[in-house]
């Protein structure tokens, strides 16, 4: 159950009276049943063992905590940039007692490569979570550095450090925006994709590197949801990118079990995609939500249409055309196969990138980008340029 808070300043005898708690199950607004799974394997995977979680403070990394916690890890390692959200787990860890296992909060940027090799050489991690990620689609789209740097530099410098340090499992979560990318945000991540895929590859590495998607993760800071809700006690209207706008949307308790359940059977190089059902029409969501709160879609509260935000597209998709996929022992978590990745290849495009942002010109960076993700395509973004100047190389 989740619980939002929503006020009625026009009663009626439909409606809630006043400030009342507004109790419903996302079930509501996802028309399908909940995901659920078999925890045993789970608590196998993760019972004695150091595991380290970064993105500790985000919405996933908390939730990935109260999870994995109570299958009782030998240690667990809370990396995170933000300060305060490393405060707060100190409070939330105080609350959810957890016993023997010896947590460590650690305030760390991803992208510090002295500071992350001295935590795995103090630590010395058996499983990583890596959850650190900037996703928010418009924002990355003004500031493609930030996503290069912490999405992919970030990832690169981690998963390094854990092949040097014989880590036993890195488990990596994406995003279905990283297929057919249509901004630097997903873009971002599908080269993540890639660079993990070579290091399964590449001879000598030990560790086991898994990578995991999904949608759009229901309620989590910055998402629609907890914006709807919002919206909804100021008795303003919703606003709306566009009509026909779907996502898929998953839980975050949903999330993090089958991330839990998938790096459980992940043996190296699997992207495991998650069955989320059918994606959502987001107008669907704000006028079932609008009739939850007891009002009217029109008459209380009105929808209005702001237009895709740059680099947003109106289908997400889970695999690419040329994916193969196939099924595992659980109906909701299917396999999908990438081709092959050449190291010599990925690490020849990563330093132009370095090189790209060393200029600090935004249309350099996403231009080699383009060239690392030939499927990037750009939409509402003034990187669409790039597209037609690819174009015209090509027919030259």
């Amino acid at each position: 159950m989740t619980d939002f808070l929503l006020r009625n300043t026009h009663p009626s005898e439909n409606s809630f009276q006043g400030n009342q708690l507004l109790k419903f199950n996302i079930a509501d607004l996802l028309d399908r049943e909940i995901i659920d799974l078999n925890k045993e394997n789970i608590s196998e995977f993760i019972k004695d063992r150091k595991i380290m979680i970064t993105g500790a403070a985000g919405s996933i990394g908390k939730e990935l905590l109260k999870q994995i916690i109570s299958f009782k890890p030998k240690q667990l390692l809370l990396i995170d940039s933000h300060e305060s959200g490393i405060y707060e787990l100190d409070t939330l860890l105080g609350e959810i007692a957890p016993g023997e296992t010896d947590v460590q909060t650690i305030p760390a940027n991803i992208t510090d490569s002295h500071r992350m090799m001295h935590l795995f050489k103090r630590y010395h991690p058996q499983i990583v979570f890596h959850a650190a990620a900037n996703k928010h689609v418009p924002m990355m789209e003004k500031h493609p550095y930030e996503a290069i740097k912490n999405n992919i530099f970030g990832t690169v410098l981690l998963a390094d450090l854990s092949a040097q340090h014989k880590v036993e499992k890195f488990i990596f979560i994406s995003t279905d925006k990283a297929v057919n990318p249509s901004g630097v945000m997903g873009a971002s991540k599908r080269v993540c994709e890639m660079y993990l895929q070579s290091l399964n590859n590449k001879p000598g590495v030990t560790t086991k590197f898994v990578t995991i998607r999904f949608g759009n993760v229901l309620g989590t800071q910055g998402s629609v949801l907890p914006l709807f809700v919002k919206q909804i006690n100021d008795r303003s209207a919703l606003t709306l990118t566009h009509p026909e706008m779907t996502r898929y949307f998953i839980t975050v308790q949903e999330a993090c079990l089958l991330v839990l359940e998938a790096g459980t059977i992940g043996r190296a190089g699997e992207v495991f995609v998650f069955d989320m059902g059918e994606p959502v029409v987001i107008k669907s969501m704000a006028e079932k939500l609008i009739g939850l709160a007891g009002l009217e879609t029109g008459t209380d509260i009105k929808l209005i249409y702001i237009g895709l935000r740059p680099g947003e597209k109106l289908l997400e998709e889970r695999l690419k055309n040329d994916e193969e996929n196939s099924a595992t022992h659980h109906a909701k978590i299917t396999i999908a196969y990438l081709k092959p990745v050449c190291s010599h290849t990925i690490n020849g495009m990563l330093l132009l990138l370095e090189q790209a942002m060393e200029t600090g010109d935004d249309d350099k960076m996403v231009s080699v980008l383009k060239d690392l993700v030939p499927e990037y395509i750009s939409n509402n973004s003034r990187f669409e340029k790039l597209d037609l100047i690819k174009k015209e190389n090509i027919r030259v």
